[in-house]
């Protein structure tokens, strides 16, 4: 059998699987947008990556990790080995594909993270969570304003020889200015290249404060797909600035690297230890989640349940370990 190793990122956008073997080549990567219900799309990502499973019956999933704003739940979920921060995933994949790297910028849908690396370390980090003028929802909403979808937004910046100044510190303060520069009659591709940079300068102002941003630095996250960014981001930095191979998967492609670091040793035939991947069932089970408010002490938790049609699975949000119970 062919071991391989699964790696998966619940992002608050998108959820991303990414297979790869032993050598760390990567077999199936997916990249699904999800729609604010991470379960969901995982029984998704789960159907199409079990298709693709289907052909290859030697290989074995041998060890599995989670990543993402959702990983927790999910990792409980899928029976995951390993559940990794965001950091962690998205630096293990750089310093594999870029060993020399030295600066990450990661730009999802709704939080940025910057990671500062030197000698094969990650020494700092800093991340947006507040503010959506830094992220690729910022992006998302000024291309329904200026009626041009996402997939064109990037190629339209990359037309702009005179990029229009937008003020980028707030999302209202930005569609303001961009109304303004519409009315006045800047060109859409100007406004759109201006927003790129705004974008660029709101995220280096703003999550980069104070941190060395040397080269060689990667752009990573959905809106790395986006070469206007690119453009923007190496004009404020003034050097050059690498998109990768798997720009969208990297966290994926991260966790599915640490999974095979932490269960490869794990899984050999010798060990007698298994991987604690549940398998497929998730895809086909009826799951859906509830809340309530606990009252037997002034704390009143919110507690959440997740469940499969009348049973639940799983129990959390309790300061005490009256709730946090796990079944499934």
């Amino acid at each position: 059998m062919d071991k391989v190793y699964l790696g998966v990122d619940v992002g608050s956008i998108s959820i991303n699987f990414v297979l790869i073997n032993e050598n760390r080549h990567v077999l199936f990567q997916s990249y699904i947008r999800g729609a604010g219900d991470p379960v969901q799309t995982v029984q998704q990502a789960l159907k199409e990556f079990s298709g693709f499973m289907a052909d290859f019956p030697d290989r074995q999933i041998s060890g599995v990790c989670t990543t993402g704003s959702g990983r927790e739940l999910i990792g409980l979920l899928l029976g995951a080995d390993l559940v990794k921060n965001e950091i962690s995933a998205h630096a293990r994949a750089a310093l594999h594909l870029y060993p020399e790297v030295q600066t990450i910028i990661e730009v999802g849908g709704q939080d940025s993270k910057v990671a500062i690396l030197r000698d094969g370390l990650v020494v700092d980090f800093a991340m947006n969570l507040v503010c959506a003028a830094g992220t690729g929802s910022f992006l998302d909403s000024q291309s329904r304003r200026l009626n041009v979808s996402i997939e064109d937004f990037g190629a339209l910046a990359m037309e702009s020889e005179n990029p229009a100044s937008i003020a980028g510190r707030c999302t209202v303060f930005a569609e303001s200015d961009m109304i303004h520069k519409q009315q006045i009659g800047f060109l859409q591709k100007d406004i759109i290249m201006g927003l790129c940079i705004a974008l660029a300068r709101n995220y280096v102002s703003n999550v980069c404060r104070g941190k060395e941003l040397r080269p060689p630095c990667l752009f990573q996250g959905g809106v790395s797909a986006n070469p206007g960014m690119r453009r923007a981001f190496e004009a404020i930095l003034g050097y050059p600035v690498i998109v990768p191979e798997y720009h969208m998967v990297m966290g994926a492609y991260g966790a599915a690297i640490l999974a095979m670091e932490a269960c490869g040793e794990l899984s050999a035939p010798a060990s007698g230890a298994q991987t604690r991947f549940r398998g497929y069932d998730i895809r086909d089970m009826d799951i859906h989640s509830s809340g309530f408010n606990c009252r037997d002490c002034s704390n009143e938790c919110t507690i959440m349940q997740i469940w499969n049609k009348d049973r639940v699975l799983n129990c959390s949000g309790g300061r005490c370990e009256k709730w946090n119970t796990t079944i499934y």
